[in-house]
């Protein structure tokens, strides 16, 4: 384990969740920040953190902190990330990375600039059915692979306020929920060299259905289907002409899958034993990355992220949607 003190940007649900993780690891959260007083103090009280701020600038600014995750709504990490990049801090960004693909350019410049770590928050590259799935990819045991097929389709608040359906706050399922499917086809096969997306709309603007068809390297082909009004199954599928992968519910959460040959035969199983909600595992990367002082991983390097926004931007264009602060 390593000494590196974690400071949090961001009081929100999923900056809860990320802190029960970093705490249940055993790692020390050092700081966390605020827009305003009350809420640093309320977050920092809940989770016996030893300094509330209440001001971003302020984590940022603090010498006891190493690290900062950066939890805010989509419109804000550019800002938030290279806030905290200029202060000499490391930074581990919440998926999307970014708004777009300039914003995240400039993100990773100026940490590359700095000698700083960042890294985009996409959890589920990290945890240990992922890396397993990987594992038996590049084995051959698939022969070769031919498809990827993934939704993440939810049933989630139809509030117009709400955060995910307010095109101020980057608001809309392609950000909030189809960045994982389509993180998930380019870390199995790769840069998609063709896009065809289209959309359905909510009455905000946002965007409530997304569904995608890449051709990659190859002639490969993955789908990709997420919906912020329809619960779906959230499952997703490799397939290769010798064997596929079968990814349980909720596919992009720590759970189980099986490889199934060609006589569908289940030749492997897979279950998870991760304790709390697998947030641990991009803290061990970017803490592992710091400590080894590396500025890329293999799992997800910072220039991927930005092409990943480039894809998502592509799909914006394709769908006509653009948010108010472009």
């Amino acid at each position: 384990m390593t000494r590196l003190n974690w400071g949090i940007l961001g009081t929100g649900w999923i900056a809860d969740l990320f802190v029960k993780d970093l705490q249940m690891t055993g790692r020390r959260v050092a700081a966390v920040g605020s827009r305003s007083r009350e809420s640093a103090e309320r977050f920092a009280g809940r989770f016996s953190i030893p300094k509330a701020h209440a001001s971003y600038q302020a984590l940022a600014d603090d010498p006891d902190v190493d690290l900062i995750y950066v939890a805010t709504p989509h419109p804000l990490h550019a800002e938030n990330a290279l806030m905290a990049l200029e202060a000499g801090k490391h930074v581990l960004v919440e998926k999307p990375f970014t708004l777009n693909a300039g914003e995240a350019r400039r993100i990773v410049d100026l940490a590359r600039t700095k000698n700083l770590v960042v890294l985009e928050a996409m959890w589920t590259r990290f945890m240990p059915h992922m890396i397993r799935i990987r594992e038996i990819i590049a084995s051959g045991a698939l022969g070769k692979v031919h498809s990827v097929i993934a939704d993440h389709t939810r049933d989630l608040p139809s509030d117009p306020a709400h955060r995910l359906n307010a095109m101020e706050l980057g608001g809309g399922a392609l950000l909030d929920l189809g960045i994982y499917p389509i993180s998930f086809a380019w870390d199995i096969l790769g840069k998609p060299e063709a896009i065809t997306a289209m959309a359905r709309f909510k009455e905000t603007g946002a965007d409530a259905e997304v569904a995608t068809i890449f051709r990659h390297a190859g002639g490969a082909i993955s789908t990709t289907i997420s919906s912020s009004d329809n619960a779906g199954p959230n499952v997703a599928s490799v397939l290769g002409t010798e064997a596929r992968i079968e990814i349980a519910a909720t596919w992009y959460m720590p759970t189980s899958f099986s490889v199934i040959d060609r006589q569908d035969k289940v030749i492997e199983t897979y279950a998870s034993t991760v304790e709390g909600r697998g947030m641990q595992f991009q803290a061990d990367e970017i803490e592992r990355l710091v400590t080894a002082g590396q500025l890329a991983g293999e799992i997800l390097p910072p220039e991927e992220s930005v092409a990943i926004m480039q894809t998502l931007d592509e799909i914006r264009r394709q769908i006509g949607l653009k948010y108010p602060s472009e």
